[in-house]
């Protein structure tokens, strides 16, 4: 099999990613969420290449192989950073129309590549998370979900950074340990994706991804500030999208993707998989790859 591993310079990162499929195929961005890796999407890819899409799977910031160009670059985690990257590693690559499908932080990079670049944009497909209307995170009403969030609230705590960065691997360990029922994955799986959070940069990625959304300390690269303010304004999403929910996440509870329909006007499906947790295109590959399948082949023409 050739060797699909690239390297692209945007203004921002040198960044690592895959490029598989006909050359010449309708492009979909694959794109991973957090903790996990591009090597996430392995077994969701080769079915969307065999029908002839081509798949560009980038190791988003602060992951894998990609590298911020200078150190005095500001480590920011927001969904529009994630966003902004993704477009350029986009006009990089000569790109110009592309689907999306994005899990956990990449379903939220998808949204908002939706929401932000629409003309550039064909279709979406958001796995395991909700759709944010004006990119607001809002704290949950429900105690059973805020409990689930309690990764959050300790990367939140003044003294959390400092227990996260001595054991990385061991704080990603815990959230697949406990975001979906067992026996989805084994130790080798895991030792191979967590050479991922190795990246320099993870730690601070994470950090700010997260803590960013509930204290107003911590800092936000200017570069994306027009960005962020647009944003802050979009409540709908006129992309076609898929949003891909595991019945049994046990990080975001079903009930939060429920009833959203209003908040797309270019047409909007929501496929529950049975027996799935926080990470289908692991869990359930085959299941996540009919269902993409389904919402992007619409695009070939």
């Amino acid at each position: 099999m050739p060797d699909t591993s690239r390297r692209i310079t945007t203004s921002t990162l040198d960044i690592a990613y895959t490029d598989t499929g006909p050359a010449d195929g309708p492009v979909i961005l694959l794109l991973h969420g957090w903790p996990d890796a591009s090597r996430g999407w392995s077994h969701v890819a080769p079915r969307l290449n065999d029908v002839g899409f081509r798949t560009i799977t980038p190791d988003l910031r602060g992951s894998g192989g990609t590298r911020f160009l200078h150190a005095d670059t500001i480590r920011d985690g927001s969904g529009v950073a994630l966003a902004h990257d993704a477009l350029e590693l986009a006009d990089a690559l000569q790109i110009d129309r592309f689907d999306v499908a994005g899990h956990d932080w990449g379903a939220r990079a998808a949204y908002t590549m939706a929401a932000l670049f629409a003309p550039r944009v064909r279709r979406i497909a958001a796995l395991a998370l909700a759709f944010q209307p004006n990119g607001a995170f809002t704290l949950p009403t429900s105690f059973s979900q805020a409990r689930k969030f309690w990764y959050q609230w300790f990367m939140s705590l003044d003294d959390g950074p400092a227990v996260i960065a001595a054991d990385p691997r061991g704080f990603a360990r815990i959230q697949w340990d406990t975001w979906s029922p067992p026996g989805w994955f084994d130790d080798a799986e895991f030792a191979a994706t967590a050479t991922a959070f190795d990246n320099p940069d993870w730690v601070a990625i994470t950090l700010n991804g997260y803590r960013r959304r509930w204290r107003s300390d911590i800092e936000s690269d200017p570069a994306y500030a027009t960005l962020r303010a647009r944003l802050a304004t979009i409540a709908q999403l006129s992309t076609p999208t898929l949003m891909i929910q595991g019945a049994v996440d046990l990080c975001d509870e079903p009930a939060t993707s429920e009833g959203q329909d209003a908040c797309f006007t270019g047409g909007y499906r929501r496929v529950m998989i049975d027996g799935a947790g926080h990470f289908p295109p692991r869990e359930q590959p085959a299941a996540v790859a009919d269902a993409l399948l389904a919402h992007f082949r619409a695009t070939c023409g």
